[in-house]
């Protein structure tokens, strides 16, 4: 059977001075340095020798200017896929990135009645049933080759969580997936036969000032930044 390989891509840095949870807000572009991660993941998959002959993103800006490069590199048009879309939260607009404490107002309490759904935003099982659907559709066009995804941390995340058989709920805090990240799968046919995580861009992380919560093997790489930086 053929072996192909769909890797899921977080988008790089937005640029987002006021800590923003943009979600599915329109007029979130990627920062001067998610430009250079972006960049810096086409010319390492071209480097080394990867056979992308897709790049599908997320409709929301900061996902198609993450794939732009990747398929300039490749001479490939990319397209936009719904069903990659970030999460719908009903916290967007708050400043939670700036001030996590907006999260434990007293109005906000309801929304964490039941955190296997969760209560604040869209059940983690709808996020895998469309996510699949994406990987799936995606086998079939990049057929014994591979595929750029361009997605969000939460539904590329919760996809992980399901394949390798783990609970859908977890802490934010724990995600590997970190900014222009790709969790590449490979399938022999349609069976899954390997999951890695990778960070193309991983020396840029230090930089990046629009960040959620998550884990990153460049804090295991560089430490964490010195006073004053």
């Amino acid at each position: 059977m053929a072996r192909t390989t769909i890797h899921l891509m977080r988008h790089g840095e937005v640029y987002n001075p006021q800590g923003v949870l943009y979600g599915r807000l329109p007029g979130f572009h990627l920062s001067e340095l998610g430009h250079q991660m972006a960049e810096q993941v086409a010319e390492v998959l071209s480097a080394s020798g990867h056979d992308i002959t897709a790049v599908i993103t997320s409709p929301l800006e900061r996902a198609r200017e993450t794939g732009a490069p990747t398929a300039a590199a490749y001479g490939l048009r990319a397209t936009t896929d719904e069903r990659l879309i970030e999460a719908d939260n009903r916290f967007e607009g708050l400043p939670v990135n700036r001030d996590r404490r907006t999260l434990v107002r007293p109005e906000h309490w309801l929304s964490y009645v039941n955190p296997l759904r969760p209560g604040w935003g869209e059940p983690y099982t709808e996020l895998v049933a469309r996510m699949r659907g994406a990987i799936i559709d995606a086998l079939g066009q990049a057929e014994g080759h591979e595929a750029l995804l361009v997605s969000h941390q939460l539904p590329v995340w919760t996809v992980r969580l399901w394949l390798e058989g783990r609970p859908l709920a977890h802490d934010p805090r724990r995600r590997q997936c970190a900014l222009a990240s790709l969790t590449s799968l490979t399938f022999d046919g349609r069976t899954l036969v390997g999951l890695s995580y990778w960070e193309p861009a991983g020396d840029l992380l230090r930089r990046a000032h629009d960040m959620v919560p998550g884990t990153s093997a460049a804090v295991e790489a560089v430490g964490a930044p010195q006073e004053g930086e």
